[in-house]
């Protein structure tokens, strides 16, 4: 069975700093993009972050740039998205998921509907 497993989620302050992890299971990341997706109560599901295991290739959203970095393991079939500054707007379920990577834009993959995979989703809450 293909699954997406996300974890490392939790409470933190302002300014600290969490590291989410999505692992897969029954397929390897070989050719796919992994995205990294938040929703907030009240709000769309909101893309923040891709990684092509291809090539490397990485995507952040503006609001997150210079304070997340998103990390490919091939070899672990794994996906860490490392936050650092985090800030009460971080707060959201985090999910992550995978698309062959021929399917997505680069250049903007944050359409939900490209990916065909998801985990479960981890929460972050980021306290004032």
């Amino acid at each position: 069975e293909v699954q997406l497993q996300a974890s490392g989620g939790g409470l933190v302050q302002t300014g600290g700093s969490l590291r989410l992890s999505c692992t897969a299971s029954g397929f390897t990341f070989d050719d796919y993009a992994v995205g990294w997706f938040r929703q907030a109560p009240g709000k769309e599901r909101e893309g923040v972050a891709c990684v092509s295991m291809s090539d490397g290739t990485t995507y952040y959203t503006d609001s997150i740039k210079d304070r997340f970095i998103i990390i490919k393991e091939k070899d672990k079939s794994a996906v860490y998205l490392q936050m650092y500054s985090l800030k009460p707007e971080d707060t959201a379920v985090y999910y992550c998921a995978a698309a062959p990577v021929r399917r997505i834009n680069m250049m903007m993959p944050t359409t939900a509907g490209a990916y065909d995979t998801w985990g479960q989703g981890t929460q972050v809450t980021v306290s004032s």
